[in-house]
């Protein structure tokens, strides 16, 4: 019974994120403020919170910070290599793919599987990320407010993902595992509906 509730509460965040699947919100990338808005795209946003979120179950007790402190590390260096005019192609499916392996790396974090080579592949999905965020601003001299401002954002979703991974592990002992492995089921499902909408 509790397995067909968790995925009855995975099948409804799918549908709610079907319906904002579009990778990101439209604004502008000149200020600070439009780069505080930039990571709420949908992609961005649950990439993000699931860093913070497998931090918490794949790395050693007290190093939970290193999956944002890496993501973030890739993210300013790939966004600066972004904003010199390096791209790939299929950037947005790449990074719409993010989302799902993420979710599929939340999955397996609660088997224990080990967190060290996670980080290698947390600082690759943020290089994607970066070089969209470089991309898209258009002048190096509006970039520094328009990165300050992403980053902000970037470390305050990881701090939200990580306060959701303790408050399951402290409220939800026993069934830890169960729920976390639900949440990065729907974070795979959205990045699949993400990428049937690009």
């Amino acid at each position: 019974m509790k397995q067909v509730h968790l995925r009855g509460i995975a099948a409804i965040a799918l549908a709610g994120f079907a319906g904002a699947a579009a990778a990101h919100t439209g604004h502008g990338t000149e200020s600070f403020f439009e780069g505080i808005v930039h990571p709420f795209g949908l992609d961005h946003l649950l990439a993000m919170v699931a860093v913070g979120l497998w931090s918490v179950f794949a790395l050693p007790d007290g190093r939970a910070w290193m999956g944002p402190a890496t993501f973030m590390a890739a993210l300013v260096s790939s966004a600066a290599l972004g904003i010199s005019g390096f791209t790939l192609p299929l950037l947005e499916v790449v990074i719409a793919g993010s989302v799902l392996i993420f979710g599929a790396m939340i999955v397996l974090a609660t088997r224990r599987t080990p967190g060290g080579s996670g980080l290698w592949l947390v600082a690759l999905a943020a290089g994607f990320h970066g070089l969209a965020h470089g991309a898209e601003a258009p002048a190096a001299a509006g970039f520094a407010g328009y990165a300050a401002g992403f980053l902000i954002t970037t470390a305050a979703l990881h701090f939200g993902g990580i306060c959701v991974g303790l408050s399951v592990r402290r409220l939800f002992a026993n069934r830890s595992s169960q729920i976390v492995g639900a949440i990065g089921l729907a974070c795979s499902g959205a990045g699949v509906v993400l990428i049937s909408h690009l």
